[in-house]
């Protein structure tokens, strides 16, 4: 891939890149894209600088304030900038980050629940189980066991 982004552009190499996450089978539910990898494309270099960070270091509890000193922008900008850019609020696409990472490790662990929600930045497997709930109409244990082979 660097060698696309050298001959041909950062834009053509995140599109191939992006195009290359195929799964010969796809379990129902599942995004087909990673947040990190999408978070890639963002245009402007502060809000792509907090997505790397935030990608970097899922379970990490941050505030609002600090995305926007990451970027190097007043909250007020940097709010308006991150939602404009990549079509949800910053605090939406880190709770999406989070899902992702919680997903990903009840497929491939056999981690408990509270263990999986601490590692992926929730608060309590309550708040887990809340989101799941919300966004994939399912628990975190239902989805282990329907979509996960370590479970």
């Amino acid at each position: 891939m660097a060698f696309v982004e050298q001959d041909f552009g950062r834009d053509l190499a995140l599109r191939v890149a992006r195009d290359m996450v195929i799964y010969l089978k796809r379990p129902g539910g599942q995004s087909q894209f990673s947040v990190a990898l999408t978070s890639q494309m963002a245009g402007t270099k502060g809000i792509r600088d907090v997505q790397t960070w935030l990608a970097a270091q899922p379970g990490t509890q941050v505030r609002l304030e600090d995305m926007a000193e990451v970027a190097g922008m007043s909250l007020r900008s940097f709010t308006r900038a991150f939602a404009a850019e990549v079509g949800q609020s910053p605090m939406a696409w880190l709770e999406t980050l989070r899902c992702e990472q919680a997903k990903t490790l009840l497929l491939d662990t056999h981690m408990p629940l509270k263990t999986v929600a601490w590692r992926a930045g929730f608060r309590s497997d309550e708040q887990m189980r809340k989101v799941f709930a919300r966004r994939f109409s399912v628990s975190p244990r239902d989805y282990r066991r329907r979509f996960g082979s370590a479970a």
